[in-house]
């Protein structure tokens, strides 16, 4: 069976668990001795997960199950930062608290209108989400899309503009200045790249703009005979994808030979921003629960 982090709501008993003996404690506390105790055995690629904004997300399902917990009576903020359990609360830690339990009016579902929604097929996937889970639900929704389209239109383009596309990227990636071939003879190079200022270190790269055709066996096997002596890095880039023949050739080839598919392709152009531009910056903010610690 496939493991998960918990849903905000799962995390209701765990958290009045820790506070069931009346203690006072700092939030940030509290949140840590709940993955202490209850979530410290989940894989870490789970645990290492993060939001669009770069927040530990089981951190961020734990801090929302807290402020549940608050508008449903079951702690309190007694003090500036600091969390302690309810008589509410306390009665509650044997019960298994579901979010129903919780929301009795003033839980979040009550902004949505399901006349609104209906075409989002499992609104009870929007009922256990937290309002960050379903901002990076509809962020990674809009970036889905934006590399299809972006991978569409790269397949359309005219087949000397995908060369040099490439070389752009590989340029905002880091890799010295390049050097774009004759299109006349460029013996199946398409551009070399000077990793140092002389050219000492080439690496040559080779654009393959497909449809559905797969690169094959063939296809890098001329590449690297049409490498000189003077380089033994090559970069094969295409829309489409590689065959096996193709990834066992660069495999063992004595060149090094790196094979870039569409999705990896637009995925390297989606984050150095090749292509794409952003459209709208939005801003979630927060209490900053260190302004109200200060004296």
């Amino acid at each position: 069976m496939t493991q998960e982090l918990p849903k905000f709501h799962e995390t209701f008993n765990p958290i009045l668990d820790i506070l069931t003996n009346g203690e006072t404690i700092h939030h940030r506390e509290l949140l840590k001795r709940v993955v202490d105790k209850f979530y410290k055995d989940l894989p870490q690629d789970l645990l290492d997960q993060k939001t669009k904004s770069g927040e530990i997300l089981i951190i961020n399902r734990i801090a929302w199950g807290k402020s549940y917990l608050k508008k449903g009576g079951y702690i309190i903020y007694p003090e500036r930062g600091m969390v302690q359990i309810t008589e509410k609360g306390k009665k509650s830690v044997n019960e298994t608290l579901h979010l129903n339990d919780i929301e009795g009016g003033v839980g979040f579902m009550d902004f949505y209108n399901e006349e609104k929604i209906k075409n989002i097929s499992d609104i009870s996937e929007i009922k256990n989400s937290t309002p960050q889970d379903l901002i990076d639900r509809g962020f990674n929704d809009i970036e889905s899309q934006v590399k299809i389209d972006l991978l569409d239109k790269l397949k359309q383009i005219d087949p000397y503009y995908f060369e040099k596309v490439i070389l752009i990227l590989l340029k905002k990636m880091g890799y010295g200045d390049f050097i774009e071939t004759s299109k006349s003879n460029d013996g199946g190079i398409d551009g070399i790249i000077n990793e140092d200022k002389l050219g000492l270190d080439k690496i040559y790269i080779q654009a393959k703009r497909y449809g559905e055709n797969k690169v094959r066996e063939k296809d890098i096997r001329n590449f690297i005979g049409a490498m000189s002596g003077d380089t033994t890095k090559g970069v094969f880039v295409t829309t489409s994808d590689f065959d096996q023949g193709a990834v066992k050739k660069s495999h063992d080839a004595h060149h090094t030979i790196i094979l870039i598919n569409g999705a990896k392709l637009v995925d390297l152009m989606h984050q150095y921003n090749v292509g794409v531009q952003i459209k709208v910056i939005y801003e979630v903010k927060e209490i900053d629960e260190d302004f109200f610690e200060g004296e």
